[in-house]
């Protein structure tokens, strides 16, 4: 069967399993940004473009609990998003929090300028060069499966930031905290009227979503080199991604971030020049044929 296709296609097989792996990857981490931007969005109306450099502060802490507490890579998994968390509610807490009753702008233009100087302060103090974050000895090593040698780690990834986005969209959507959070966002003053702290449930709601960038950035540390662009370079195409899911769909940007990936792996493959640009064309046909974006509401 894989000598059939590269008699047709002329393309050989590693290579198209390679970037369907590598797409994969991109995917999962489209998936898990975009994830976070929806649930702050979907639930606070809040445009975060904060959300690549938390991701970068993610990695970043990884890095440093590992060089300076000695805290290696499964610790890191847990205590990173938490501790980048906090940061987000401290942010939430002193600064968004005063937006919500304004329009969508204000929120934009303040958390790209908190991005802004959260990556001036990491460039300053580590500059611009990576910084190397090592592969756990677990998931070290490669799969061989007859038609291309898969990395464990990189398996690895795919499948737990699947899981990650699995058990978000559940505990939105099937759980009683999920209720609470979707009903706070449509009548708040009935469901503090129950009893709902309102503002503690949207601050946590908030640094949640941070939480789930900074995890995906302990994920990419060993993948990517750690530095203070990584987050850059890949905001542009989470909102992307967010757009064509549908503002605010928590299972849009699942299925979106994944499917784009794939996406945008193959066209390296069969049309290398068009990859840089397919996710946004694909989003100018989304928003011309649905502007709500595939899984949102008008």
């Amino acid at each position: 069967m894989l000598e059939f296709f590269e008699t047709i296609t002329g393309i050989p097989a590693p290579l198209l399993f390679g970037q369907l792996l590598l797409g994969l990857i991109n995917g999962a981490f489209y998936a898990m940004l975009s994830l976070g931007l929806a649930v702050i969005f979907g639930l606070l109306n809040i445009i975060n473009f904060t959300h690549g450099s938390q991701f970068m502060m993610g990695a970043f802490v990884a890095w440093m609990l590992l060089a300076w507490a000695g805290i290696g890579y499964w610790g890191a998994l847990v205590l990173a998003p938490l501790i980048v968390g906090a940061t987000g509610v401290v942010i939430e807490r002193l600064m968004i929090s005063r937006l919500y009753k304004l329009d969508h702008l204000y929120g934009l233009l303040l958390t790209f300028g908190i991005g802004l100087m959260i990556e001036g302060y990491f460039r300053n103090e580590f500059g611009s060069s990576g910084l190397p974050y090592r592969i756990p000895a677990e998931l070290s090593g490669a799969w061989d499966l007859g038609f291309m040698f898969m990395p464990v780690y990189r398996g690895w990834v795919v499948v737990f930031a699947l899981a990650t986005c699995l058990a978000t969209w559940l505990v939105i959507e099937k759980t009683r905290l999920g209720a609470y959070l979707r009903a706070a966002t449509e009548n708040a003053p009935l469901v503090q009227a129950f009893g709902v702290n309102v503002p503690r449930m949207i601050t946590l709601t908030y640094g949640a979503g941070v939480g789930l960038a900074a995890l995906a950035g302990v994920l990419a540390a060993p993948i990517y080199s750690v530095n203070p662009q990584m987050g850059t370079n890949l905001i542009i195409v989470v909102f992307a991604v967010v757009v064509i899911g549908g503002m605010g769909s928590i299972l849009g940007s699942v299925i979106t971030g994944f499917s784009l990936g794939v996406i945008e792996g193959l066209t390296k493959v069969f049309w290398p020049e068009a990859s840089a640009v397919v996710i946004f064309v694909i989003m100018a046909i989304v928003l011309l044929a649905r502007p709500a974006g595939l899984f949102g509401r008008a």
